[in-house]
């Protein structure tokens, strides 16, 4: 028989524990053991009541799940801290045990069996949220040709948050859903979470509703802050937090960077079938959180100061973050292509990432990819699964000098995909939206029909937080351990008598990972081994210095 991974039941020594750990109490039926919208629950372990978990809508209430005696409550958000997506009312009276999530945390880490059994059901549950009836627990109402609404859906698919998307435009009964709450087309877009409306929000001002931002953490001193949450600092948080490090990960945008676009990575160690970029790193978080570190986006940092023995990690908000140790894993960007009309179009046809969300906006109409790298061949080979034809735009003779065998000979072989090398894209065209652009070849231009130009055109270190505090290169990548130049360590290298660690900056106590990194593989794999090995050297300087 299948085992329902999102329903175990606890048997009577798990319940045994929790009740040892735990407050055991009466629930009468009609009481809500919580509501979506709470900023922070219990987790509730059913003796012998039973709960069902609900969610408001405009008819009434939607039923998402049921729950009886020896069975548990709660799911992903009992470990991020964000808020509840749902209610919990219970349905037959009975005893309940309340455990508060400090104990949780220390049961799931303690007991091995029945943390994994805890965490799957967790995952499993936010993955029904997503895909089923909970999506509507965040509702984004926009065009789809709006930019801050294609920001807001990517951040919140990106987090992992389950929500859907209403466009006015296409859906006659979206009309009804603005005018009960006394919206007009001005306030778009919105978002409607767990009954609160924000009227044109900001990715930041929705994270910080939900519970994710920098202003939802408990304290603001750390063992290690790392700044970057793609693959290289996930990495680091995992192995740092799982070491007993007070670890948080700052991230800019949203959690898993630049590798959260790529649609399937087959080359990494471990996943002969292939997993997405979005499924690695998402595991991750939660990997990262399992073990106690703090995540929080989308947050900017602005700056980087030693004060009181500590580096200080300063926010674009005015917000600063204490940490003993500091580690950079702020990779690397696109570059933007040189053509006119560029802000124009981006996030209305003209994408950075090739995910689900960008795909379907653009259906089955023909697309451009402009690159030549690996990232631009999991693209091709997405959106070309999808049904686009797709044309590839590099400006080099072939793809072989900056892409791996097994994506060209894919590439190769699929009939929907056509390389233009040698060519540049020199005008974009449209109203709304980008419906086309122009590509210029040695004796030739022509314009070609287009519904989305994916850019992944080569990389600029992310590194501006960092000037004035470490060694650069010329490109801007940061220099560490054996590449650092002796003129660019000051007399504190003299007190401390040794050379920089491995993945140490010139600044002590300062770590550089993954793609901003001078020297660096561009690689998934390498920035996750640079993150998990960064750690050791972290520990060092923690051990060195204190």
């Amino acid at each position: 028989m299948t085992v329902d991974e999102a329903i175990p039941n606890l048997d009577a020594p798990d319940i045994a524990l929790f009740e040892a750990v735990g407050t055991r109490r009466s629930a009468v039926a009609g009481d809500y053991l919580y509501r979506e919208g709470d900023s922070a629950y219990d987790f509730y372990v059913l003796v012998t009541a039973a709960v069902e978990i609900v969610l408001r809508t405009e008819g009434g209430e939607k039923l998402i799940a049921q729950h009886g005696p020896g069975r548990f409550l709660g799911e992903l958000n009992m470990l991020t801290g964000q808020r509840v997506f749902a209610s919990a009312r219970v349905v037959d009276a009975g005893d309940v045990i309340a455990v508060p999530r400090a104990e949780l945390r220390r049961v799931m880490t303690t007991n091995p069996r029945l943390g994994d059994s805890i965490l799957a059901a967790f995952l499993a549950r936010r993955a029904r949220l997503i895909s089923g009836a909970g999506s509507s627990s965040i509702r984004v109402i926009g065009s789809r040709f709006s930019p801050e609404a294609t920001r807001l859906r990517e951040f919140l698919s990106r987090s992992g948050i389950p929500h859907e998307f209403l466009d006015p435009e296409r859906d006659a009964a979206v009309e009804a859903v603005l005018t009960c709450r006394g919206l007009i087309p001005a306030d778009l877009p919105v978002v409607i979470v767990t009954g609160a409306v924000l009227r044109r929000p900001t990715p930041g001002s929705l994270a910080d509703y939900i519970g994710v931002s920098v202003g939802n953490l408990p304290e603001r001193r750390f063992d290690l802050i790392v700044v970057g949450g793609g693959p290289a600092g996930l990495a680091a948080s995992v192995y740092g937090a799982s070491e007993g490090l007070r670890t948080l990960v700052v991230e800019m945008i949203a959690v898993g960077g630049q590798a959260s676009s790529s649609s399937r990575i087959e080359n990494y160690l471990g996943f002969p079938l292939g997993i997405s970029g979005g499924d690695l790193t998402q595991r991750a978080h939660v990997q990262a959180q399992k073990f106690g570190a703090s995540l929080v986006s989308p947050v900017t940092v602005a700056s980087l100061q030693e004060r009181a023995a500590h580096l200080v990690v300063g926010l674009m908000d005015g917000t600063e973050v204490a940490g003993r140790a500091v580690i950079a894993a702020t990779g690397a960007r696109y570059r933007r292509l040189d053509t006119p009309r560029l802000e124009e179009f981006e996030g209305n046809g003209l994408y950075y990432a090739a995910t689900e969300t960008e795909a379907r906006a653009c259906g089955i109409a023909p697309v451009v990819v402009a690159g030549g790298g690996n990232s631009a061949g999991q693209a091709a080979l997405f959106l070309a699964g999808g049904g686009c034809p797709v044309t590839i735009v590099i400006r080099g003779t072939d793809l072989a000098k900056s892409m791996s065998r097994y994506l060209i000979d894919r590439i190769d072989a699929d009939p929907r995909i056509h390389v233009k090398a040698n060519a540049r894209i020199v005008a974009l065209g449209g109203d709304q939206t980008l419906r086309s652009i122009t590509i210029a070849t040695p004796g030739e231009t022509t314009t070609v029909e287009c519904a989305g130009l994916f850019s992944f055109i080569g990389a600029e270190p992310s590194s501006e937080w960092l000037s004035g505090c470490a060694a650069l290169d010329k490109r801007g990548f940061v220099l560490t351990d054996r590449s650092i130049r002796d003129e660019d360590l000051d007399g504190r290298w003299d007190t401390l008598g040794r050379r920089p660690f491995p993945f140490e900056t010139s600044l002590p106590g300062l770590f550089a990972v993954g793609d901003v990194r001078s020297g660096s593989t561009k690689r998934v794999a390498t920035a996750v081994g640079e993150g998990s090995a960064a750690v050791g050297s972290v520990h060092e300087w923690l051990a060195f210095a204190h």
